[in-house]
């Protein structure tokens, strides 16, 4: 793991945003970006009561190359977590930071890093809706 990785992990508990943050702060970095998902209560028009996360087995391997892989290329040092389990509305899904010298650049790879995670770590979300009917999504953040 890259000396640029502070956290990884996949968790079934509470997530702390201000963990996330003390891993990659330091005094050569002005700018620190924070970014925090959270179940919200409606998608694609319907009203969403829950979500359930599932992880492959191998999802924190996977999570820590996709991250050694955005801090390495930036030269930036980066930490992400996510949730697995039951979530209801306003449960974070995932916690990601990252710092830098100016926002500019921590804000771009904080973007590039979420997006990656969304698409490369296998997490899947499995949606319940309030009318009782429930639904898989090829997402995991």
């Amino acid at each position: 793991m890259s000396d640029e990785v502070r956290l990884t992990a996949i968790s079934d508990r509470p997530l702390d945003p201000a963990e996330v943050e003390r891993a990659v702060i330091g005094p050569e970095h002005g700018a620190v970006v924070v970014f925090t998902g959270m179940v919200r209560n409606h998608d694609g028009g319907q009203a969403v009561s829950a979500l359930e996360y599932s992880a492959h087995p191998q999802a924190e391997t996977f999570l820590r190359r996709v991250c050694a892989d955005v801090a390495a290329t930036a030269g930036l040092p980066v930490a992400a977590v996510h949730r697995v389990g039951s979530l209801t509305i306003g449960d974070l899904a995932i916690a990601v930071a990252v710092a830098a010298p100016h926002r500019a650049e921590a804000f771009a790879t904080c973007a590039e890093l979420v997006d990656r995670i969304k698409h490369e770590v296998p997490i899947w979300k499995r949606q319940l809706f309030a009318d009782g009917m429930s639904e898989w999504v090829d997402a995991c953040g």
